[in-house]
This record gives C-alpha cells, structure tokens and sequence, in this order.
C-alpha cells in the first residue's frame, strides 16, 4: 500500500471551513500530530510518497479530495471548493508514475471525502462539494472497470467520509443523523456515540482501526464489537474539519483488485 501525505501548510488557520466556527489553530501542534499520523500510517506497512509542499494551499494537506482511487485507475477530481482546484495537479502526477490517470472536468464538482469504496462499490455523497455532474463522471469514469456508483444522502456535514467510514470486512460506522444507514450494503451498521457526532471517520489497515482520540466513547464501542482499535491524536487538525482519511490517498496494489 502506498499513502500519499503533503505537509502541513503554515497556511492551515486559513482553511475553508463549512460546519464549524473558526477557532485559533496551532500550526506546530498540527504538524506534530500529522508526523504522528504519517507514522501510524508507517506502522501499518504503507510505503509513504510525499507530495509537494503547498505553501499558499491551506487545505492542501487533505489529499483525500483530490483523487478517488481504485486499484486500475486514479480519478483525479475537480474540487467544490474552488480555493482548492490547484491541488490537484501535483498530485495528478504523483500518481500518473503508479497507476492511469482519468480526470474530472468542468461543470463537473467532486471531493474524494464524498467517496466510500465497499468492495465493488462507491458510495457517493450528495453535498455541496460534490455536485450531480460530479457522480456522474465518477460512474462514467470507472464503469469500464467494473464498478458500481450509488448517490448518498447527507445532511448537516461536510463530507459522506465525515458520517461514515467502512470497517472491513463488513462493518460501517456510521453517524445517523447525518447519513441514512440503510443506504449501505453490508452486514453491520454501528452507530458512534451521540455525544461524538464527529467519530465516524475512521482508517482501517490491516485489520486496525484508526480513531481520533478526541473520540473514546466510540473506540470503546467498536471494542466491545470485536473491532481492533488505535487511537490518534489529530485534534488540532480537526479545528480545520479534518478527519483521519483525509489526510492521505491510499493506493492498493494490483492483487488487491478484489478486496473491499
């Protein structure tokens, strides 16, 4: 597995924010606790590529949004936040030396936190980062690979990733009031903790699971379920309405063609 990381930017407080009131953000604090992450991510037996530097990006250490990747081929999106449609260039190339590279254009919107892949399937966030013409491409673009593409309703957050993250082999974990969880195909639906409306972003690599520690309640409850945890501190990247998935692009290798 490959996981494409960039810097913290000294740009970070001048983030986009969409649900959250800006608060002040301590920017060393961030990148220590992005090394933590890069380090985890280590752990788990991802090879790390590091991507340019962005200094005048703010959100430009969140990855995520600018591809949506599948073992065959790379999309490169085309941001709803148009503050963020030059980050994508630098990691169309990045990614062009690993796997093809189809891309998504004008009048076309996509964030890659809006796509959950579950085995042969991409759920896809209807939000105002990802528009209609947005799903559309995505479908276009992998049908020949043989994926599916299925419209997801949301409400009250940012991205379909911030109120659902799947759990192989066949668990989400799921925010309710953000998301219907009837809309995924799989074989358990847990709900985090409602006084963590935020902890349904996690990272799943080799059979661990990644939760920010700012969520306990529900690390306790995926516990309990049998699911093998590890706690992350990224606080201070959550004051940018960060999560644990956007910060890096994860790329399979080919024999994981038919893994969830």
């Amino acid at each position: 597995m490959i996981a494409f990381v960039r810097e913290v930017a000294e740009s970070l407080a001048r983030c986009e924010l969409t649900h959250l009131a800006r608060a002040p953000i301590d920017v060393p604090q961030a990148r220590r606790q992005h090394a933590q992450y890069v380090a985890a991510l280590t752990a788990l037996g991802c090879r790390i590529e590091w991507l340019p530097p962005l200094a005048q990006h703010p959100d430009g250490v969140f990855v995520e949004d600018t591809a949506v990747l599948v073992p065959e081929v790379a999309l490169i999106t085309r941001p709803g936040a148009a503050s963020r449609r030059d980050e994508v260039e630098s990691v169309a190339a990045a990614l062009a030396r690993h796997v093809p590279v189809r891309r998504v254009t004008d009048p076309a919107c996509l964030e890659g936190g809006d796509v959950l892949r579950i085995g042969r399937t991409l759920y896809v966030g209807a939000t105002g980062r990802t528009n209609p013409a947005g799903v559309a491409a995505l479908a276009d673009g992998l049908r020949p690979f043989g994926y599916a593409v299925r419209e997801v309703g949301l409400r009250g957050c940012l991205h379909l990733k911030s109120a659902c993250t799947f759990i192989p082999p066949d668990v989400v974990l799921v925010n309710p009031s953000w998301t219907d969880p009837a809309a995924f195909d799989v074989g358990a639906v847990l709900a985090v903790d409602p006084h963590e409306p935020f902890a349904a972003n996690t990272l799943t690599l080799r059979g661990l699971t990644l939760v920010s520690s700012a969520y306990p309640r529900t690390q306790r409850a995926l516990q309990a379920a049998g699911i093998v945890t590890r706690a992350v501190e990224v606080g201070e990247l959550h004051k940018a309405e960060a999560a644990l998935t956007c910060m890096s692009l994860l790329l399979e290798p080919p024999a994981a063609l038919n893994s969830p």
